[in-house]
C-alpha cells in the first residue's frame, strides 16, 4: 500500500502575513498534515510583524507529487515569490497536478503569475481584485470561494472559512485516493 500524502506547502518570503501564515500552518498540524514551509530558497524569512518562519526546502527542490496542498498567504511575500521561476512553477505544477491550492489576500498575485485563474471563481484582497479580473478570473467579494481544487479568501478575519475549506477539501483528496 503506497504511503499516504500529509505534506502542505506553505509558500514562505519576507513581508508574509504572520496570521495568514501561521494560522493555517497550525491548523494543519492540529489536523494530522505536516506543513512544509518552502520558500524561493532554504532559509529564514521574516513576516510583516517579525516573526521567523525557517523554510526548509526550496520551491526548486519540491515534489509536487508529494504534496496534498499548497497554502499561499498574503502580505508582501506574494508578490515576492512570484519574481521566482521556480514558486511560479511550482504553484502551476501542484494546481495541474490537481493538489488543493488555497491563497489568502494577496496571495491571488502569484496565482495570476502561474495562470491558473483563468474562468476560475476567486476572491482576494480588494487591491488586487482588478489584475485577477484582468487574468480571466470570475471575482466575487465573499469571506472564501472554492473552485474545483481552488480556494481563495480575503483577509485575515477570514481565515476560520478558509481553514474549514481547505480542511475539507484536503479530507476529500485524502478520501479519493484510499
Amino acid at each position: 500500500m503506497p504511503e499516504e500524502r500529509r505534506k502542505v506547502a506553505v509558500l514562505v518570503e519576507d513581508d508574509y502575513e504572520d496570521l495568514e501564515l501561521w494560522y493555517p500552518y497550525y491548523r494543519l498540524i492540529e489536523a494530522g498534515y505536516e506543513p512544509v514551509l518552502i520558500g524561493p530558497k532554504v532559509g529564514t524569512y521574516r513576516g510583516k510583524r517579525g516573526y521567523e518562519a525557517n523554510a526548509s526546502l526550496s520551491a526548486g527542490e519540491a515534489d509536487v507529487g508529494d504534496l496534498l496542498g499548497l497554502v499561499i498567504p498574503g502580505g508582501g511575500a506574494p508578490d515576492r515569490l512570484r519574481r521566482h521561476h521556480s514558486v511560479v512553477e511550482l504553484v502551476r505544477s501542484a494546481f495541474d497536478g490537481g493538489s488543493v491550492i488555497a491563497s489568502i489576500c494577496h496571495g491571488g498575485s502569484l496565482l495570476v503569475s502561474a495562470n491558473v485563474v483563468r474562468g476560475m471563481k476567486v476572491t482576494s484582497f480588494h487591491s488586487i481584485e482588478v489584475d485577477l479580473i484582468n487574468a480571466g478570473a470570475r471575482y466575487m467579494d465573499r469571506e472564501v470561494v472554492v473552485d474545483g481544487n481552488l480556494i481563495t479568501s480575503r483577509k485575515p478575519d477570514d481565515l476560520p472559512a478558509f481553514m474549514r475549506e481547505l480542511l475539507k477539501a484536503l479530507k476529500g483528496l485524502r478520501t479519493k485516493s484510499d
